[in-house]
């Protein structure tokens, strides 16, 4: 969610988890990098040990089963106001995941052949569903500062390795509410640094963040309330 749909959300009386990834960022990539450029453009500058890293932080909604908003007749009760990662699915918001009916959970009829063409070539074709996609990013880029002192304010500094998993937390609703507004209204020059942790359930990759600087730990070892490692890997000690 963007950090204006999160704060609907969680005024609605629904929950929000905030989910960090972190990415090694030692050199400057090249202009022409496009998945670092990315990155870069939905991360802020970090430090974890004498590590220079860079982390995404992403505001999840955090529900079981359905969803809250679903009516008896299966027909969604804020589909004017839905957030923008409902208007987008089936599609992809990251331009480097190719959309494939076979990952999503459509039911089949949402492929029948007479429905208007989604994609043609594998490139969008439906300009309203292009234009939701770009402002997604776009919120995605203008948030990364809120985000940034929310966790500052939150003391929230563990990280899951990008592509291998994620740390997730859970704020109860009226504090992350609070805490977003006031991370909204703040400036940079008030944050404390964070040095943040690395985590993994690989005990190699712990090794291996240590020998260059990092401060890392196994996802395990936590032990810390409203926390969970969210993994995309089976877990190797």
């Amino acid at each position: 969610m963007t950090v204006a749909e999160a704060v609907t959300w969680l005024a609605d009386g629904y929950e929000v988890q905030v989910l960090c990834e972190a990415t090694p960022w030692i050199d400057e990539p090249s202009p022409d990098d496009a998945q670092a450029q990315h990155r870069r453009r939905r991360s802020f500058a970090a430090v974890s040990g004498s590590l220079p890293i860079r982390v995404v932080v992403i505001l999840a909604a955090n529900l079981s089963g359905a969803c809250p908003n679903l009516g008896l007749d299966e027909l969604c009760r804020i589909h004017a106001r839905r957030p923008l990662a409902c208007r987008i699915y089936p599609a992809e918001v990251n331009p480097f995941i190719v959309l494939a009916p076979a990952n999503k959970v459509c039911p089949a009829e949402a492929w029948a052949k007479h429905l208007p063409v989604l994609q043609r070539a594998g490139q969008l074709v439906d300009q309203v569903l292009i234009d939701d996609i770009r402002r997604s990013r776009e919120a995605d880029a203008a948030d990364v500062g809120v985000k940034q002192r929310l966790c500052s304010r939150l003391h929230i500094s563990d990280a899951g390795i990008a592509n291998e998993g994620l740390c997730a937390n859970t704020v109860d609703r009226p504090t992350l509410l609070n805490e977003l507004a006031l991370a909204a209204g703040q400036i940079p020059a008030d944050l404390p640094p964070l040095d943040w942790c690395l985590v993994s359930n690989r005990g190699e990759a712990v090794t291996a963040l240590s020998t260059v600087g990092a401060r890392s730990r196994l996802a395990q070892s936590v032990g810390r309330p409203a926390f969970e490692y969210l993994s995309f890997r089976a877990s190797k000690d």
